[in-house]
């Protein structure tokens, strides 16, 4: 038996000396009793320009800030971030097997800020007060008048382990996903590494998850690795849905054309239950045994929308794991000076549920949002506006190719958004050629 009593998340939260739970006007308020206690106004206010404070300085947060500065140029633009400096998980699996490398992903957090003229603040965020319109963090007390949310996800481990934190850490430091910006990343490529050879199992979190055709573009890199290096590897992706998607069949074709004596694609293999101590995992579609893993839990918006209480509810009353919001203008629903952006988003449409939780769509409703604001402030008419998404996803390291997906974006004549999906599935040099250029452009609106 694996499983150990524990406090669940919210009653730990409720409970335990360390944390308090306080109702506010605006929702629930929840957070460390030296970040509250504490109190320290954290940078005054030097004039009445509108503040916009930005939680999470990602791929969503920074392209917010930047384009705030053109749409409101007197608004005094707050980013806060815990990271040290920027790591971009797009292209992240092609730094595993150095296709690009560590300076390729990480850049300097200051030299935007610089450009851009806002405040950069290292922190952790520990609670948000709606009623009081007020961020706390590791480093003090921030107010606001408008606020973007742009955490990107949370791992949700407990949907696998329920209240035994224990076994849910010892997973995520044996078996970590890589899939936030964070340590993970190291620990897999030294694990793909330094790989000797057995079966690799890889799960994929239940849709809607961040990247969706990133864990195939994942398993190709890995593949390729191990077949040039003649490791005498096996990976079993273990898929909660029916099929490969997006790119199916470019993905079906990599497997089988290129892959076949490494790569088994387990279909319907939702997880029943993992005990990683004994290295096995419990699937829908079967019972796996494994040597090494990577083990992507379900994705759920990431906690600062947990502490700003505006995470929606399913039609049973249960948390839907995602932001209540507005699916037009990407506020929060019941607070219009509440943004969010990015990953953290919740559906958008009966038609296709979420947009998809990539680097693209995040940098695009920053971009959305920014003028949105910008339009508020001048006392103008909101615009609804789209985004649209592309992805490239590298499946052989020699020759060098890529597939790629796009999605688009209209109003049907019923008032929903309605998705275009566009699959490349022809691996070419010419698609990773193509992938270099977006990234490039992308760096260069909002880190450069």
């Amino acid at each position: 038996m694996i499983r150990r009593p524990l406090l669940s998340r919210r009653s730990l939260l409720a409970a335990a000396p360390s944390f308090a739970l306080m109702a506010g006007s605006g929702g629930a308020l929840l957070a460390a009793p030296a970040a509250l206690t504490g109190a320290t106004q954290l940078l005054p206010r030097s004039s009445k320009s509108p503040r916009i404070v930005i939680c999470g300085g990602g791929w969503g947060g920074l392209s917010a800030a930047r384009h705030l500065r053109e749409s409101v140029p007197d608004a005094e633009i707050i980013v806060l971030e815990r990271n040290p400096i920027f790591w971009s998980c797009p292209m992240s699996n092609k730094w595993l097997i150095d296709v690009v490398d560590t300076a390729f992903l990480t850049h300097d957090l200051n030299a935007p800020a610089i450009k851009w003229n806002y405040h950069l603040v290292q922190c952790e965020i520990t609670a948000i007060d709606r009623g009081a319109k007020a961020v706390f963090t590791s480093k003090g007390k921030v107010d606001y008048d408008f606020l973007i949310l742009a955490g990107g996800i949370r791992n949700a481990y407990d949907a696998w382990f329920g209240e035994d934190r224990a076994t849910a850490e010892y997973t995520r430091q044996h078996f970590g996903s890589a899939y936030i910006p964070n340590a993970e990343h190291l620990a897999l490529k030294n694990k793909i590494h330094n790989f000797k050879g057995g079966t690799i199992v890889m799960t994929l979190p239940p849709p809607p998850h961040r990247c969706p055709p990133s864990p195939y573009e994942r398993a190709c890199v890995m593949a390729w690795h191990f077949k040039v290096n003649k490791i005498p590897a096996k990976i079993i992706i273990l898929d909660p849905k029916p099929n490969i998607a997006p790119i199916g069949a470019g993905y079906r074709a990599a497997f089988d054309e290129l892959y076949a004596d490494i790569i088994t694609y387990v279909p319907n293999a939702g997880v029943k239950e993992v005990d990683p101590y004994n290295k096995r995992i419990m699937t829908q579609a079967g019972d796996f045994d494994f040597d090494e893993a990577v083990f992507m839990p379900p994705h759920q918006a990431s906690d600062m929308v947990w502490y700003a209480d505006l995470v929606g509810t399913t039609e049973d009353g249960k948390p839907s794991g995602w932001a209540d919001m507005n699916p037009r203008f990407y506020t929060a629903n019941g607070d219009d000076d509440v943004y969010i952006i990015g990953d953290s988003m919740g559906p958008v449409s009966p038609h296709f549920g979420h947009y998809p939780k990539s680097g693209h769509v995040a940098n695009y409703i920053g971009k959305i949002v920014a003028t949105n604001i910008g339009q508020r402030v001048r006392d103008e008419e909101v615009t609804a506006l789209l985004p649209d998404n592309l992805c490239y996803m590298l499946v052989n390291g020699d020759p060098r190719e890529a597939i790629s997906v796009e999605f688009l974006y209209d109003v049907g004549q019923d008032g929903l958004v309605h998705q275009t999906q566009i699959d490349i599935d022809v691996r070419t040099p010419d698609l990773l050629a193509e992938d270099f250029v977006w990234v490039g452009g992308m760096f260069n609106d909002f880190l450069r």
